[in-house]
């Protein structure tokens, strides 16, 4: 029954992701044809709720996502399963919300 909610949890969160992947290499084509430096994308992004929320959502769903797919490849390839393989890829999961919301906080707060 948990490896039929991962599979949904990782459908639903590839559905969530596809816009914002779009909508992230937008931003990045617009600021690279625009000439944009460092410091004037961060002067556009500290303090904005918006981008906060956007790329909260983008790393939330971005590690829920990566840690479920991780997790199969390793239960298929090593053979890992039960606790241990649960506990070593929520882990990861928390490992890559942490690093991730905290690269957002610091590119958006100010």
């Amino acid at each position: 029954m948990l490896t039929l909610r991962l599979f949904m949890l990782q459908r639903v969160t590839a559905l969530i992701m596809a816009p914002l992947v779009l909508g992230h290499l937008a931003v990045m084509v617009y600021a690279v044809r625009g000439g944009l430096s460092t410091g004037a994308i961060l002067s556009r992004t500290q303090g904005s709720l918006p981008w906060a929320l956007f790329y909260g959502t983008f790393v939330i769903t971005v590690s829920v996502h990566a840690a479920i797919g991780a997790r199969v490849i390793v239960a298929e390839v090593l053979r890992m399963c039960g606790l241990l393989l649960n506990v070593v890829f929520l882990a990861l999961c928390v490992l890559l919300l942490f690093a991730g919301l905290r690269a957002v906080l610091s590119v958006t707060m100010p």
